[in-house]
């Protein structure tokens, strides 16, 4: 069985940013990923990397804010999205939705 997209959005700003988010639900959990989510959210410019969240193979669920990379403690779905939203907003300065 493979994995399943629950989610994929993805919004470019006027100034050029772009914001991505994509979850699967994975057909069984892991010890890498005992919420059994696999996700990629993504906020920056074209080759830039401003924030993303992501649980890569080998690293774990992590997060990264400007250069900095940080573990990011998994509480489920919307607590995922609205962290991510939380830091996009504070970079933007202004907020979303």
């Amino acid at each position: 069985m493979k994995a399943c997209l629950l989610f994929r959005d993805k919004v470019v700003f006027s100034d050029g940013a772009i914001l991505e988010m994509v979850l699967w639900k994975l057909p069984e959990m892991t010890e890498e990923r005992p919420h059994g989510f696999k996700y990629r959210l993504h906020y920056g410019l074209p080759g830039m990397t401003l924030v993303r969240y992501d649980n890569e193979k080998g690293k774990g669920d992590h997060r990264h804010i400007g250069g900095e990379e940080e573990k990011y403690v998994f509480k489920d779905v919307e607590t995922l999205q609205a962290d991510f939203i939380r830091d996009v907003e504070s970079i933007r300065g202004e907020r979303l939705g």
